[in-house]
């Protein structure tokens, strides 16, 4: 399977048995792979399963009688010890305006903008009504993709209570779905089992009787839609309590919304307000599907009971974008440039992912493990390249050379 562009993945390496006693928690850092975690099936799979230690590159250090280059293998439990103490220091001596109030203050920022952004969807000009569909645009996207990504790692607050709060304010009033399924769907299984085949492989992002360019240009606009629907799909999922709580948040949610527009904005039929919404409400939508898929999907993929460990599955398996001003405020540092730290350290915020940033790519690289990087464009033209191979075939399991 390639890694980018092409290159095929050719990790050298050797078996290591045994499981991971214990990963290194920084106070307020998630969980690692959870084991025995129940699918939404039933069927539990160990997430802790055989790893593989990288080797050095040829030429590197000596070379046994056997022909094999001789290293003082270092346990995947040190690598992600000394990387973790590492970024400890870091979040130990940054304040509470570095680990929370930046993200806190963006999420803030863009409550305040609502009020002008329904106000000027009242004017009958052109350029003050199109403010008003950006400015609603931006915020949505930042309450519902940034704010729903922090609450459900727990990232906003170091209160478990408010953590909970927050994650029904912002996943199901904003997002339109449940906190419990969104928050086992993307925390347990897709940071749990990171391009694992069957589990956290990205599969749900892939609608194969599509082709590309529909894909990945015309889908997206039905994702306002989708995400409600598959939401209620999913309550049957839940216990009653919860399902008749995300019920009364998303109905609050839409409603709110609706009524701003034909009370404040000024909109004179329904169907009005409801297209409005709609087109609102996906306007970073094309980005938002492409972002889920750029940085997972095209990368390495390994079955369960083959996959490498922790430090070794996210190096491999995940990919950063760069930096970009409008979606590093809509969508947060995490999803964009600092996709690999995130999922190092998921429950770190937006802004501290930004800061660990240098520490993480150095230590990958010092360590010779791999740091993916690619562009918007380029990951872009790769997927409409080989749509069929990436988006519509099952990906072929990695096979880690050295391991047998």
């Amino acid at each position: 399977m390639p890694l980018e562009d092409g290159d095929p993945v050719r990790p050298r390496g050797q078996q290591v048995n045994g499981e991971v006693s214990g990963i290194p928690r920084l106070r307020g850092m998630g969980d690692p792979s959870l084991r025995g975690t129940t699918a939404p099936g039933g069927s539990r799979t160990e997430v802790m399963t055989e790893g593989w230690e990288p080797g050095p590159a040829v030429g590197d250090g000596d070379v046994t009688p056997g022909g094999a280059p001789e290293r003082a293998w270092q346990p995947e439990e040190a690598l992600m010890t000394e990387l973790s103490e590492l970024v400890q220091k870091v979040v130990k001596s940054s304040s509470w305006w570095e680990r929370h109030g930046v993200d806190i203050s963006i999420l803030a920022c863009s409550f305040l903008l609502l009020p002008a952004g329904f106000l000027c969807l009242r004017s009958a000009q052109a350029i003050p009504f199109l403010v008003g569909v950006l400015t609603l645009g931006v915020v949505h996207h930042t309450l519902t993709v940034k704010g729903s990504h922090l609450a459900s790692h727990n990232a906003l607050t170091e209160s478990k209570s408010w953590g909970k709060v927050w994650a029904i304010f912002f996943i199901e009033l904003c997002s339109a779905f449940t906190v419990e399924q969104a928050t086992y769907n993307h925390v347990k299984i897709h940071h749990g089992y990171t391009n694992v085949i069957g589990l956290g492989d990205s599969s749900t992002w892939k609608l194969p009787f599509l082709n590309r360019y529909v894909y990945m240009f015309v889908a997206p606009l039905a994702v306002p839609i989708l995400t409600p629907l598959v939401a209620l799909d999913l309550l049957r999922k839940v216990e009653w309590k919860a399902a008749l709580r995300t019920l009364c948040c998303m109905f609050l949610g839409f409603y709110c919304h609706y009524w701003l527009l034909l009370h404040v904005s000024g909109f004179q039929s329904p169907w009005s307000a409801l297209l409005c919404m709609l087109v609102t409400r996906s306007l970073l939508a094309h980005p938002y599907i492409h972002v889920n898929i750029f940085q997972h999907i095209g990368l390495p993929m390994f079955a369960a009971d083959r996959k490498p460990k922790r430090i070794h599955l996210m190096s491999l398996g995940v990919l950063n974008l760069p930096r970009n001003p409008l979606l590093d405020w809509s969508f947060g540092h995490s999803l964009i440039s600092c996709h690999v730290e995130h999922h190092l350290f998921p429950s770190l915020s937006d802004n501290m992912c930004l800061k660990i940033k240098p520490i993480v790519s150095q230590y990958l690289k010092q360590k010779k493990l791999p740091y993916n990087e690619d562009t918007y464009s380029s990951r872009l033209w790769l997927f409409l390249q080989r749509y069929e191979e990436l988006m519509v075939h099952a990906p072929p399991i990695t096979e880690l050379v050295g391991i047998q």
